[in-house]
C-alpha cells in the first residue's frame, strides 16, 4: 500500500541536497537492504545527539535538479530511494517522489513527522523527537516506529507513541550511538519484557559505510 500526499500545486523542481550515497540500510525492517541515500539539507528539530548537524541549514548545501538526482540513482541497480536528512519533510517531495516511482523505483523516507508530509511513499519511518513533536496526520501512515533511546524515560515515551500509530505498524527501539553500550543492555531487557518492540541497531555504524 502506498501513501499519495501532494502538498502543492506547483512542482518544486530543485531540492537543497547535502549528500547522496548508494549504500546498504543500516536501520529497521529494511536493514541490511542496499538502498541509495538521498540526504536534504534543514532541520528544525536539533537534536542534540544528532549525527548530522551539518545538515541542519539548508542554505549550506547546493541545490540539484530532481531530474539530475533521479539521473544520478538510476546509474546505480539500487531498487529503493530512502530520503532522508536532516528533517526532509520540510520539502515538498511530490515531484521527486513521483520522479522516483516513475522508473519504478520504491520510495522511502525517514522522518520525526514534525512537518507536513509530502510525496508518494512506499515505507514511511517515523523516528519521533522530543524536542519537535510529530504531527498526528503523519503518525497514522507510519509503517515503522523507531524511538531512539537515550535513557529509561524513553521507554515510556516510546510507549506513548505506539498507542497512536496503526495496529500493522512496526515497532523499533535503537539506541543512541553515543550511550549505546549503555542503553543496549536496557532495550534487550525492556524488549524481552515487551516483545512488541524490535531491536534497531545502526549496523552500518559497524560494518563502516555511510
Amino acid at each position: 500500500m502506498e501513501t499519495t500526499i501532494f502538498k502543492n500545486s506547483v512542482a518544486v523542481d530543485v531540492l537543497p541536497v547535502m549528500e547522496h550515497f548508494y549504500t546498504l540500510q543500516g536501520e529497521g525492517f529494511y536493514q541490511g537492504q542496499a538502498a541509495y541515500f538521498i540526504r536534504l539539507g534543514g532541520c528544525d528539530v536539533g537534536c542534540v545527539w544528532c549525527d548530522v548537524k551539518e545538515s541542519w541549514n539548508a542554505e549550506n548545501h547546493p541545490l540539484l535538479k530532481v531530474e539530475d538526482i533521479v539521473s544520478i540513482v538510476k546509474k546505480t541497480p539500487a531498487k529503493i530511494v530512502v530520503i532522508t536528512g536532516g528533517e526532509p519533510l520540510l520539502n515538498d517531495l511530490s515531484e521527486l517522489t513521483i520522479q522516483i516511482k516513475n522508473v519504478g523505483l520504491r520510495t522511502h523516507i525517514e522522518t520525526s513527522g514534525s512537518s507536513t508530509l509530502s510525496g508518494t511513499w512506499n515505507w514511511i519511518t517515523l523516528s519521533p523527537k522530543k524536542f519537535k513533536a510529530p504531527l498526528p496526520e503523519i503518525l497514522v501512515h507510519a509503517n515503522e516506529l523507531k524511538v531512539v533511546v537515550f535513557n529509561k524515560s524513553d521507554f515510556a515515551w516510546a510507549e506513548n507513541y505506539a498507542t497512536k500509530v496503526s495496529t500493522d505498524c512496526r515497532l523499533y527501539l535503537q539506541p543512541e550511538w553515543g550511550k549505546s553500550s549503555i542503553v543496549t543492555p536496557l532495550i534487550i531487557d525492556y524488549i524481552k519484557a515487551h516483545p512488541h518492540w524490535q531491536l534497531s541497531l545502526q549496523i552500518h555504524k559497524y560494518i563502516n559505510v555511510p
